[in-house]
């Protein structure tokens, strides 16, 4: 049966408050697996000693969800990352209106603002694949399909996570979308960012992903126009559920 997965636009939204609501649809699926665990330990028990065991199909389950959402301009560091990687003060960033806050996802510094697709996918990996690399992979997958939309060729480069332009052309690197998760017994959260009408002068004042010399790119740069937001919404939401097989709710 095809799994099914909640989505929830949650339009414009400050990073902190996003984030906060990720980590309570994280801990509830957490909360479900500790209940999990102690219902197979109690189980294993009555059938050690030869009780009967009832009622065994009344088991919770996780639950699969999508969030999309929009930022204010902030800053978020990964927690392999290196907060020298914001190249301006905190006085300077203050009075450009950008947020900061290190966080407990995998990758380094990155940019989220207004015109730009933010997903978080909290799903139980244990449902899917075990392999968090897979993962990463899928979650670029639904971007490289999503860019083929717009006739643009979506590529991997080699030890980098995320969707990038010419990755192979020295000098011509453009990342077009960041990734970065946390992961915690296979329950995800955090998850990518695509730029499409994105104001890329914010990331003039970082080293983007901790990756010297490369540029940010997005949908409308590269296309030569604005890009309709929501269209983009909805085939980012359709690719997603041809890449990882599920039906969005």
């Amino acid at each position: 049966m095809t799994q099914q997965v909640f989505f929830k636009d949650l339009g414009q939204m400050p990073y902190k408050e996003a984030w906060d609501y990720q980590e309570s649809l994280m801990q509830q699926n957490l909360q479900v697996k500790a209940e999990l665990r102690e219902r197979e330990k109690k189980i294993q028990s009555l059938a050690d000693s030869n009780e009967f065991v009832a009622d065994i199909d009344l088991v919770p389950s996780t639950t699969h969800h999508l969030l999309f959402v929009e930022h204010p301009p902030v800053y978020t560091l990964g927690k392999s990352g290196d907060a020298s990687h914001i190249l301006i003060n905190e006085q300077t960033r203050l009075q450009k209106g950008i947020e900061y806050y290190p966080t407990n996802r995998g990758g380094d510094i990155t940019f989220h603002g207004p015109q730009q697709i933010v997903g978080y996918p909290i799903l139980d990996l244990e449902k899917f694949e075990t392999d968090i690399g897979k993962y990463l992979r899928n979650l670029e997958e639904v971007i490289i399909l999503t860019l083929a939309d717009y006739g643009l060729k979506g590529e991997r480069s080699k030890g980098e996570t995320g969707v990038w332009l010419d990755p192979g052309i020295r000098g011509k690197e453009r990342k077009i979308c960041a990734m970065g998760v946390r992961c915690s017994r296979w329950i995800t959260m955090h998850g990518f960012a695509l730029n499409v009408n994105t104001d890329l002068n914010y990331f003039n004042f970082i080293i983007p992903c901790g990756i010297q010399n490369k540029q940010v790119t997005s949908l409308q740069k590269e296309l030569g126009r604005e890009v309709d937001f929501e269209e983009a919404k909805e085939r980012v939401k359709k690719n997603f559920e041809k890449v990882f097989g599920v039906e969005l709710k």
